[in-house]
């Protein structure tokens, strides 16, 4: 098949690697892949063309990158498949043309929530896509507001890049790691105010961060990775006792899932992805969504006992080890753009 993925950007995130390791897969097992990515002005898209410019934390990426200055309909290749991947870039893929194959939408976020004007993002999730969702909470989201269906195809952690490594004992008491982040919705604040709450009963309690950018003062941290190399991260999580998600809302939340592989208990709120392998009491302990109480009791709660950490964080693991797995969702992911391009294919040769 002929495949064209829409990406955002080719920075380190979860939702494109995400794009990425499928395109890079897909092109792995045969399948000619495109992903073209908004450049955001014709200089800047020729000179990235010209330099051939891809993602460099991709080793020997094997999918085409095609730089354009902005997503147009008329711009986008033939092909049998064609995946829009945020919401921007869905409107594009719904006025492309027949050539361009049936015509797909991976939902990786509700991002009407915190992304883009709420209005207009919602309109991406009425076009006539077919939609696959990375979380059971997405597809229910898109049956619930939208009357649309979708299919659910979790996205899986890569146990190459993430599983237990050997580390040196902690120093000094436990820790617990916690990504920063800018937006206000990943929960920073909800997390600094319960690991408070917890230190005032475990002093012992130590917070580790971990992100792109580093806090404006690191006062609220007792030990901070400033981005970390993707290499480096099994090393990060398997140092820490417990991964502390305080995010409101995700589409599913990839650094978690992360954390688990390499044998970190996990706390969480009830975030909405998280569902489909943070089951409160046996893969992890999952506090009500924004409450801090709840939260902080829930991490005292895993500080305090360590048969229970060690409990979640073992069952935890094998959950996302093997519930969720690279080869089994790139050929489904194969199998549904498949069906779709051939029913694609039949509608455009009876409009002819």
């Amino acid at each position: 098949m002929k495949i064209t993925f829409l990406c955002p950007h080719l920075r380190i995130a979860g939702g494109v690697r995400a794009i990425l390791t499928y395109a890079d897969r897909l092109a792995a097992g045969g399948h000619d892949v495109a992903v073209v990515v908004e450049a955001r002005g014709r200089g800047r898209a020729l000179w990235r063309s010209l330099t051939h410019a891809g993602p460099t934390w991709v080793r020997g990426f094997r999918a085409r990158v095609v730089w354009v200055d902005r997503w147009r309909a008329d711009a986008l290749p033939e092909g049998d498949a064609v995946v829009a991947t945020a919401w921007q870039s869905a409107a594009a893929v719904a006025a492309a043309s027949a050539r361009c194959g049936r015509k797909f939408y991976l939902v990786q976020h509700y991002e009407s929530l915190y992304h883009g004007a709420p209005a207009t993002v919602d309109e991406t999730y009425r076009l006539p896509l077919h939609k696959i969702a990375i979380s059971t909470w997405l597809r229910d989201v898109m049956r619930e507001r939208f009357d649309s269906d979708a299919e659910v195809l979790v996205t899986p952690v890569d146990r190459v890049l993430f599983h237990a490594v050997p580390v040196a004992p902690a120093s000094a008491g436990l820790r617990a790691l916690m990504l920063h982040h800018e937006y206000p919705w990943k929960g920073v604040a909800d997390g600094f105010a319960a690991v408070a709450r917890v230190k005032a009963r475990v002093p012992s309690l130590r917070l580790v961060g971990f992100g792109v950018k580093g806090p404006r003062t690191l006062a609220a941290y007792d030990e901070f990775h400033a981005n970390p190399p993707q290499e480096k991260l099994a090393l990060l999580y398997s140092g820490c006792g417990i991964y502390l998600c305080p995010s409101w809302d995700e589409g599913l939340g990839m650094p978690p899932m992360e954390a688990m592989a390499c044998g970190a208990a996990l706390v969480t709120y009830d975030n909405g992805g998280c569902r489909d392998y943070a089951r409160d009491g046996e893969t992890a302990l999952v506090a009500a969504r924004r409450d801090v109480g709840d939260l902080a009791a829930k991490l005292e709660r895993l500080a305090a006992d360590s048969a229970l950490r060690a409990r979640l964080a073992a069952a935890g693991a094998a959950f996302v080890t093997t519930a969720f797995d690279w080869d089994r969702a790139v050929r489904r992911m194969e199998e549904i753009l498949a069906a779709g391009a051939v029913a694609g294919g039949d509608q455009a040769r009876r409009r002819a």
